[in-house]
């Protein structure tokens, strides 16, 4: 079959190229005249040639080859692809292997070339990684072969068109009722709020739900790397991306950049999509300036997020560990910790405040958590800051005292 596969790719790409097949039927139907009208046909299955047209098709006609198909799929959400042999998808939350393979390093090459060139940028040996955005949102990363050792890696997260809104969360149970109602309450009095999780544990698309509740009067600043947050209900928003330098090692505009842009362009609220660097010092500056924030980072609870704040900002600016602390404690009011559970799931396990800094250590106080059954609870603890609450008044303090959170 490979022979017989080669074979034809030729003749396709030779009779495409010279022919008159603008739309995707006409070449469609070229293809299948080629490969059923061969003599050589008899000797496969009518599923392998139906297999080999399609494939054929999508590498002679798609940027995207052979992943075309997975990147229509509306229940796939990632792409991964480990070396030109081996293809893995997320669909639905859990991770399944592709019977489809390129037949070679270079076809799988080109395919990454392609997708760099749609974005204007390059991957090659001399820039053997690309981070970039494909035009309907996904979020593209690739490692040329000099620098994985089993071959190209690529990996696609696919964009969606829609996004979960808290109301599909708790449906879903990742969240509660009574934990959207108090991330409701929080997220309106404008507390500063930081979700943290795992890799694909959901924090962009919770952060997105949370967006949700902002006062549709603000004017919201919004800083990502890749754009993927979508807000509906404000009209006063300015949306902002990163940038890469390019070939000439010019043009790089960072997340850092962009937040110090963002605090002279008179902000209600300023939204950073992901912190991974440097630009922790700056968000939490910024929070410390009157100005309500939202942004996400990658730890494993709490505590751990915490702590990696803490080695973030450090990089930025070599200051004493009680400073930066300090620093941390007062700009954070509410941290929301997610994980994706064994059956792909992704849920908020705890909602925790940061009530201050004594004796060297956070004052964190959970308001609610995941217990050892799995149901999501409120703790005994009351909310200890209560002055954006109070300052906002009206509905939202009778809401967080009949649900228990203050006296």
């Amino acid at each position: 079959m490979k022979t017989f596969m080669e074979r034809k790719l030729k003749e396709a790409r030779e009779h495409l190229g010279k022919g008159d097949f603008a739309g995707d039927e006409d070449a469609l139907a070229c293809i299948e005249n080629l490969i059923f009208r061969d003599p050589d046909a008899a000797r496969f299955t009518v599923t392998e040639l139906e297999e080999a047209v399609h494939k054929i098709f999508h590498k002679t006609r798609s940027r995207l080859g052979i992943l075309q198909p997975l990147m229509e799929d509306p229940q796939v959400t990632e792409i991964m692809v480990n070396g030109p042999f081996h293809i893995f998808m997320e669909r639905e939350g859990r991770l399944q292997r592709c019977h489809m393979s390129f037949d070679s390093v270079e076809e799988l090459e080109e395919i990454m070339r392609s997708i760099a060139a749609q974005v204007h940028r390059e991957i090659n040996e001399l820039q053997p990684i690309v981070d970039a955005r494909l035009p309907d949102g996904s979020r593209v990363s690739g490692v040329y072969k000099n620098v994985a050792v089993n071959g190209p890696v690529l990996t696609i997260r696919r964009f969606s068109s829609s996004y979960m809104t808290m109301h599909s969360l708790i449906e879903g149970s990742a969240i509660t009722h009574m934990g959207a109602s108090l991330m409701e309450c929080l997220t309106a009095c404008g507390y500063n709020i930081f979700v943290s999780g795992g890799t694909s544990s959901g924090k962009t698309t919770f952060l997105n739900a949370l967006a949700d509740y902002i006062p549709p009067a603000e004017r919201i600043i919004i800083v990502e790397d890749s754009s993927e947050l979508k807000l509906s209900n404000v009209e006063n928003i300015v949306h902002m991306e990163c940038r890469s330098a390019n070939t000439m090692g010019r043009g790089q505009v960072t997340m850092a950049q962009l937040i110090k842009a963002s605090l002279r362009m008179r902000p209600d609220r300023i939204i950073v999509g992901e912190v991974r660097g440097e630009e922790v010092m700056d968000m939490l500056q910024a929070m410390n300036t009157g100005h309500s924030g939202m942004s996400t980072g990658h730890g494993n609870s709490v505590r751990g997020m915490l702590q990696r704040l803490e080695t973030l900002y450090m990089m930025a600016m070599s200051l004493d560990m009680e400073a930066v602390r300090s620093q941390i404690s007062s700009a954070l009011d509410i941290m929301v910790h997610l994980e994706r559970m064994d059956d792909g799931m992704r849920r908020v396990v705890e909602i925790c405040e940061i009530a201050g800094y004594e004796k060297g250590q956070y004052v964190l106080n959970p308001l609610m958590i995941r217990d050892e059954n799995g149901i999501f609870r409120k703790t005994e603890n009351l909310l200890m800051q209560k002055r954006k609450a109070e300052l906002k008044g009206g509905n939202h303090v009778c809401r967080l005292r009949e649900m228990g959170f203050i006296l």
